[in-house]
């Protein structure tokens, strides 16, 4: 009656087998680590291994061991003082070729790390370090694009022939004035075939003034709202690899905010001045009447002319100094393979008047190299005297040289580059040299490591505590059945914490609530079962009959009370962030491991302790 498919005993045993597997590595704390990284041109080898070791050995900083791991080096260290120190060692011996970055390194065997068994990695909570929420200001982005329609219209009366247009921002929008009434139509209905995305309509009338009012569309707004959190996210991901953190956390938040945190970082300051640092971008013509190598090696760089280097490979290049058009002329950029060719190509697209200076520049250069300059103007605060002083520090370099192949103006394509991986980073240095809108640091907190470490401890102990006391209540009530309840709790939290392992979920103070909650919850289904199987036994049914029937009347119960609370957890998961999100998740993943353990895993030991038996008496 309570015997199962023998399939069923091999679910579970693979299942619990998986489990044991997977949550092993939580046993093994990670230990601190500082993680190096080469920019582009250098490479992590022996020689880099050897050098950063003379360095630590040289400052008398003590380390674990160094180890070359695929594309990055890891040195591990006994405590965060001597991380912090070790960082700073090399973040000045190894200088701008190299990222240095502060991590926890992993413990795990190299037997569980060959089938991809790894520890959770820990939230902002546990582990320490910065967290910012900041506001994306999305007025001025629209402020600034309807600036930009402003001249587009004027440029299109003028291509179109219709004299003595006027376009200026006004509070509801976009004032364009005509001087006559068929004027003023006809440029509507140019505004209409060239820029559908804008809404005109009749203004005010006088003797010499037709005015046309417009407006962006809603849903060019809402597209500008949404490509201005993903220019301001790649930008700032960008910025955040200067300050060296191992694993950032960069999100979006409802429509206008980002979340920032980043993990092992304990000045909030240094912080700042990298996100608050503002870039630009310049297309420049390439100075071939010089060598760029002997004016680095102390030769004569002409007057007209400046000496930049290559971003990468540090190589010299002579740009003029006239400017051709900058970063505010640009408009949007995009990686696609050349129609043509088929080769990796980045789309830039100029306004009006970037598109004509551009125009009126290759029709006199084709043939000849073009480079951009990328320009990122980065505020530092310095300590002179015991005062604080303010001062800001100019990064150059050339992103990109490129051989101009004919005359093109607001619209052009940037072609000659290795890969499309290339023409992607490319596009996204052009569209996230500076941020697309201000943003304001609405919110900021510091989460020191020893703060973090206390948490872990609390987190634990609660989790700890509950299962003793829910396993101690029940294996008191319930008996026999209680112990078997008690197992499946246990062997819950370690499917619950396999699962969390291998989607590498990060682990948070909500979502350790979300696991004691799971755990609480978990033990209602043997509750109902236990109940149901008393029930039957007092209705005169044989032990064996009272145990069949109990499970079988109780599933729909535990399956309506389960499913109640997996559409709460989706509807937390859908419209929750950060935190809830979290607990949401955790919580989901409990709900279906409980319903598995309490009430198969269960059952199969039941079949097996009391399968092929007389039974006169239950221990329930």
């Amino acid at each position: 009656m309570n015997e199962f498919p023998r399939w069923k005993y091999a679910l579970v045993v693979l299942a619990l087998v998986f489990g044991f597997l997977y949550a092993l590595p939580n046993l093994f704390p990670k230990e601190p680590s500082v993680q190096i990284s080469a920019n582009r041109g250098f490479t992590i080898d022996t020689a880099l291994k050897e050098k950063a070791q003379g360095m630590l050995e040289t400052d008398k900083v003590p380390f674990k061991s160094i180890d070359i791991d695929g594309d990055r080096l890891v040195i591990r260290l006994a405590n965060t003082d001597v991380q912090t120190k070790a960082s700073d060692v090399l973040r000045v011996g190894l200088g701008s070729n190299y990222v240095v970055a502060l991590n926890l390194a992993s413990t795990v065997p190299h037997w569980l790390a060959a089938i991809r068994a790894n520890s959770m990695p820990l939230g902002l909570d546990l582990q320490g370090g910065v967290h910012f929420l900041m506001e994306v200001d999305q007025k001025s982005v629209l402020e600034k694009q309807e600036q930009h329609y402003a001249s587009e219209i004027v440029s299109l009366a003028k291509d179109k022939k219709i004299p003595r247009v006027t376009a200026n921002r006004g509070t509801q929008g976009i004032i364009a004035t005509a001087r006559s009434a068929a004027d003023r139509d006809r440029l509507a209905s140019e505004i209409g075939v060239s820029m559908p995305e804008l809404r005109v309509s009749n203004g005010n009338t006088s003797d010499d003034a037709y005015t046309l009012m417009v407006r962006v569309s809603d849903e060019k707004v809402r597209e500008l709202a949404t490509n201005t959190i993903k220019q301001n996210l790649g930008t700032l991901r960008n910025r955040v690899n200067e300050l060296g953190v191992a694993e950032p956390i960069i999100a979006q938040q409802g429509d206008s905010r980002i979340v920032l945190e980043l993990p092992g970082l304990q000045d909030p300051a240094q912080a700042k001045k990298i996100i608050g640092a503002t870039a630009t971008l310049e297309y420049r013509a390439v100075d071939e009447s010089s060598n760029a190598l002997d004016a680095l090696n102390g030769g004569a760089v002409p007057p007209d002319s400046k000496l930049y280097t290559r971003r990468g490979d540090g190589s010299p290049v002579l740009l003029k100094k006239k400017l051709i058009v900058s970063g505010a002329d640009l408009v949007s950029a995009a990686a696609l393979p050349d129609p043509q060719s088929g080769t990796p190509a980045v789309s830039i697209k100029l306004s009006a008047k970037g598109g004509q200076k551009m125009l009126d520049f290759t029709m006199q250069n084709v043939g000849k190299p073009m480079g951009v300059v990328y320009t990122e103007t980065i505020p530092e605060v310095k300590i002179v005297d015991g005062k604080e002083v303010r001062t800001k520090r100019v990064k150059e370099e050339v992103i990109n040289v490129a051989t101009i192949q004919g005359v093109f103006g607001p619209q052009f394509q940037t072609t000659g580059l290795d890969s499309m991986k290339e023409a992607n980073e490319l596009a996204l240095l052009l569209n996230a040299g500076s941020l697309a809108a201000p943003v304001d640091i609405v919110e900021e907190r510091v989460i020191g490591p020893s703060l973090g470490q206390d948490n872990i401890k609390k987190g634990m102990h609660a989790v700890l505590i509950a299962v003793f006391l829910v396993v101690l209540f029940v294996g008191i009530y319930y008996k026999l059945f209680g112990l078997i309840a008690d197992v499946a709790l246990v062997l819950n939290l370690i499917l619950l914490v396999a699962i969390l392992s291998v989607f590498q979920a990060t682990l948070t103070l909500p979502g350790i609530a979300g696991i004691v909650l799971t755990l609480g919850m978990a033990i209602d289904a043997n509750v109902l079962i236990c109940e149901r199987i008393r029930e039957e036994l007092r209705n005169g049914s044989t032990p064996m009959a009272a145990i069949s029937r109990g499970y079988d009347k109780a599933w729909a119960t535990i399956l309506d009370a389960n499913v109640t609370h997996l559409i709460a957890a989706i509807g937390l998961m859908a419209f929750g962030s950060g935190p809830i999100k979290g607990f949401a998740i955790t919580l989901a993943i409990g709900i279906v491991t409980s319903m598995f353990t309490s009430v198969m895993v269960t059952h199969v030991l039941v079949g097996l302790i009391f399968g092929g038996r007389r039974l006169k008496t239950l221990s329930v």
